[in-house]
């Protein structure tokens, strides 16, 4: 979710049907879900992804003339690198072509797999290199122009596409968060500074009359304080969760944290390494799962040695859905020391199995996870996150407090409200252009 992925204190969605829109309010807000209330309805908006969402899907679209739907994004979900951003956008997509519209996507090309696929009946064209990708769908989109019925979601995930300038159609633009000190992270010192350039100085003027969306209200707050767009232009629509993602079986007999993502520097399993190597030694017979891969991976094994955590730490790399879903099912506790994230999309679908969470104290966390009622938001040192997983292992009474409040907040999030909200932002995009 960018890599992965929403909010306290909104309004409760509404219905949407064929004769009523969900418009953003003034402050950009659309699909937010309230703080947890005592009795609140579970799941707003109905069953979710069933024959009704696709009608009105279907209805929104033949009202706003939105016949054809173009994404461009820097990376396809088949991607070794795919992450939140990816299924995001993916299940958003899937869903419009559920419900006839003709859905394509503009990617990079992945090693080893075809450069045109269909996928969940929407098209996928997988072409140009990793960074050249930019150039060629600007390039494409400036020869084909715009054609009556046609709109453009673009997915800026840390460098943008530069829609503004070579399409006239109607728009919206996905962004998650802002990457900040991701560059320095992941890039060489040049391109860094280039990166932090491009997204912080010379592409926020392009996109001042674009409507974004984003995951979450703190999210949003970032984008407008960082990037100085308008409050006015940032709606928050959050992601969904699968509803395969429940409660069942039965917990591990001993203290389990359980961690899901990139093995990437962003994602700073290193500093989670560090707070678990701490909580065990006030709990010796805690064990943990960091579940996924990427190009960390020698990095963090040499730190489980130098901790001797071979036998309780385990690094079992990308694993299938189900296996996921049993982890969560079986922890005590689900984790995540990320440095950005614009929700944090492993917590909330653990929260839907009744697992609380830790995790630090950032934009999208706090949307995610409500402090001291769904998790516990802690500060972004080592000894901050072992105390607040020490206090959660420590106390059964907190611990199925917060299990029972992340169930609930997890309920309140399904993809069916995701494409909604999300398709809502485009047809009012093209509303206003006719």
């Amino acid at each position: 979710m960018g890599d992965d992925q929403q909010e306290a204190g909104g309004r409760r969605p509404q219905r949407v049907g064929p004769d009523r829109r969900v418009r953003p309010d003034r402050h950009g807000l659309a699909a937010t879900a309230p703080a947890l209330e005592p009795g609140a309805d579970a799941r707003p908006g109905g069953p979710p992804d069933g024959p009704a969402d696709r009608e009105v899907l279907r209805a929104m679209a033949d009202e706003a003339g939105l016949r054809r739907i173009h994404f461009v994004a820097w990376r396809d979900l088949d991607d070794p690198e795919a992450g939140g951003s990816e299924l995001h956008a993916h299940r958003i997509a899937g869903l419009w072509a559920e419900a006839g519209i003709d859905v394509t996507f503009r990617t990079s090309a992945v090693l080893g797999q075809s450069a045109a696929t269909t996928r969940d009946g929407y098209g996928v064209e997988r072409r140009s290199g990793r960074y050249a990708v930019f150039a060629g769908a600007a390039w494409e989109g400036l020869r084909a122009g715009h054609h009556p019925g046609e709109g453009l979601v673009e997915v800026w995930n840390g460098m943008p596409f530069f829609s503004p300038l070579w399409y006239r159609g109607p728009r919206i633009v996905f962004l998650h968060h802002v990457h900040a000190e991701m560059w320095r992270m992941v890039l060489p010192g040049w391109m860094a500074r280039l990166g932090e350039l491009i997204e912080k100085r010379v592409a926020p003027p392009f996109y001042r009359g674009t409507r974004i969306v984003t995951l979450s209200a703190s999210s949003r707050d970032e984008i407008v304080e960082q990037l100085r767009l308008p409050a006015e232009h940032v709606s928050v629509v959050p992601p969904g969760v699968e509803p395969r993602f429940s409660p069942a079986g039965r917990r591990s007999p001993t203290p389990l944290v359980v961690a899901v993502g990139r093995l990437v520097p962003v994602k700073r399993f290193d500093l989670l390494i560090e707070a678990l190597a701490q909580a065990r030694i006030r709990r010796p017979d805690l064990r943990a799962v960091i579940v996924g891969e990427g190009y960390e991976r020698p990095h963090l094994e040499a730190l489980r040695r130098r901790h001797r955590a071979e036998d309780w730490l385990s690094l079992p790399g990308r694993l299938s859905d189900d296996e996921v879903l049993s982890w969560y099912r079986q922890a005590w506790v689900v984790a995540s020391t990320s440095l950005r994230e614009g929700w944090g999309m492993t917590l909330t679908e653990a929260g839907a199995c009744g697992t609380p969470a830790v995790a630090t104290d950032i934009a999208g966390h706090r949307d995610a996870v409500l402090d001291g009622r769904s998790g516990l938001l802690a500060g972004d040192r080592a000894a901050t996150v072992a105390g607040a997983l020490g206090e959660v292992l420590a106390d059964e009474t907190l611990r199925t407090r917060l299990g029972r409040g992340a169930l609930e907040r997890a309920r309140w999030f399904t993809w069916a409200a995701t494409a909604r909200s999300t398709l809502e932002a485009l047809a009012t995009e093209a509303d206003r252009q006719r």
